[in-house]
């Protein structure tokens, strides 16, 4: 079984399967390069929510 990464809210970090609660953590990622881009790619993701949301009440 390969290994999968998560980003620790809590603390900041990656982190292997064995870490902090999963209501601290975001992922799994199969690398730990992806588990380190966690918040950007959700800051990413946020963006893209908000302008949809905004082309939904402009219509």
């Amino acid at each position: 079984m390969r290994e999968r990464w998560y980003y620790c809210i809590e603390h900041a970090r990656v982190e292997p399967r064995k870490g902090c609660p999963v209501k601290d953590r975001l992922g799994p990622y199969d690398t730990r390069e992806e588990a380190a881009t966690a918040l950007d790619r959700v800051a990413r993701r946020n963006v893209d929510w908000d302008d949809e949301d905004r082309r939904w009440d402009e219509s």
